[in-house]
């Protein structure tokens, strides 16, 4: 009981940073690509490093996102098989699932840390910025996922609370 109420902790405050994370990505994406379209028909101009930051801005705000669907159970799932189970069996199921889906964001977590590591020295050509940022969000996202995954697999009935 004691593990679930510090899970349920932590997941509650890596869900309010991630939401915050998405909120500020979405709305840097909008603000650089909406200034970029300005630069480029109002003033036949453009911004160097606009592609580059909107397209970071995308990618940490889809994988900083996906935690949040996996809690919230959003995301798409077949269930024409899992449907026509008895109820106690479907939610073994389900269990078992959200396990194997924990221990693949495990290995995501991992196997990201071993490629960002290994092209940390690479740089971005318009900004001065490692190109293992685009791993870095999926690292945060597969690790936060995998805990929510954690969750749902040992406390079903509390993880939909």
């Amino acid at each position: 009981m004691v593990f679930d109420r510090l899970l349920i902790w932590l997941l509650a405050r890596a869900d309010t940073g991630a939401r915050l994370l998405v909120i500020l990505g979405a709305a840097v994406m909008v603000a650089v690509v909406s200034a970029q379209v300005v630069m480029r028909y109002a003033f036949n101009d453009s911004f160097d490093w606009a592609d580059e930051v909107s397209r970071i801005a995308f990618v940490w705000t889809i994988f900083l996102a996906i935690p949040l669907g996996v809690r919230d159970g959003s995301h798409i799932g077949i269930e024409l098989l899992v449907e026509r189970l008895p109820a106690g069996l479907r939610r073994l199921v389900a269990r078992i699932i959200s396990a194997l889906a924990a221990i693949m964001m495990a290995v995501v977590f991992w196997t990201s840390i071993i490629v960002a590591l290994a092209t940390w020295s690479e740089r971005l050509g318009a900004i001065n910025v490692t190109s293992s940022i685009f791993f870095v969000p999926v690292i945060l996202g597969a690790l936060h996922s995998a805990l929510h995954l954690t969750h749902i697999a040992l406390f079903p009935t509390a993880s939909r609370a």
